[in-house]
């Protein structure tokens, strides 16, 4: 009799230390979920934004445009200030962009090229100086100096922004963002982890 008792005692110990197993597994998979389930959420976050804007800038763009006819000359200077962002379509970030070296706990991800999108004038700063008063009084030529110059200002604020010291200071923004968006929440799940972000083509 003891030894029955003895061997349904271990049965009995051995069903809940595997239920006992069981539940700490199961609690530790809810509040210390694997690496995977934390990036896949933070990419699902992400791409959810569409189009991640970390930085803008500035620029003052000066042009200016020039008419003869009829003998005469006319002259337009435009003065226009104008606003630049620096986005990603975080739409074209995928899984495959994504990977995870559990040796060093470091998650790359690659992420697609900077664009440039704008400009966005502020016409309210714009400022004007011209001469030609008589060719503009008997032509048209005013109405087509000002749409020249508004295509010269936006090449020429769009060929400033393109700039390799603004691109840079775009791009570092955008790399700070992005590690956060991932770190964080990698951190709140007591995983430890380096995040290394990079540009598809650099």
């Amino acid at each position: 009799m003891e030894a029955g008792r003895m061997k349904r005692l271990i049965v009995l110990l051995l069903g809940l230390a595997v239920i006992a197993g069981g539940s700490i597994w199961m609690l530790q998979r809810r509040f210390n979920p694997p690496v995977e389930t934390v990036v896949s959420s933070s990419l699902a976050a992400l791409q959810e934004q569409n189009r991640l804007s970390a930085f803008a800038a500035r620029f003052v763009t000066v042009v200016t445009s020039s008419k003869t006819q009829l003998g005469f000359s006319a002259e337009k200077t435009l003065i226009l200030p104008a606003m630049i962002r620096y986005e990603v379509d975080m739409a074209r970030l995928r899984q495959q962009d994504l990977s995870w070296d559990k040796d060093t706990n470091t998650l790359s991800v690659r992420l697609p090229p900077i664009q440039i999108a704008g400009p966005e004038f502020d016409l309210g700063q714009a400022r004007e100086y011209g001469s030609g008063a008589v060719l503009m009084a008997l032509t048209d030529v005013e109405a087509s100096l000002d749409a020249e110059n508004k295509a010269k200002a936006r090449e020429d604020v769009i060929r400033q922004a393109a700039g390799e010291a603004t691109m840079k200071l775009a791009r570092e923004a955008t790399v700070r963002a992005v590690q956060s968006s991932f770190a964080m929440p990698l951190a709140a799940a007591g995983i430890e982890a380096k995040v290394n972000v990079t540009f598809a083509g650099r």
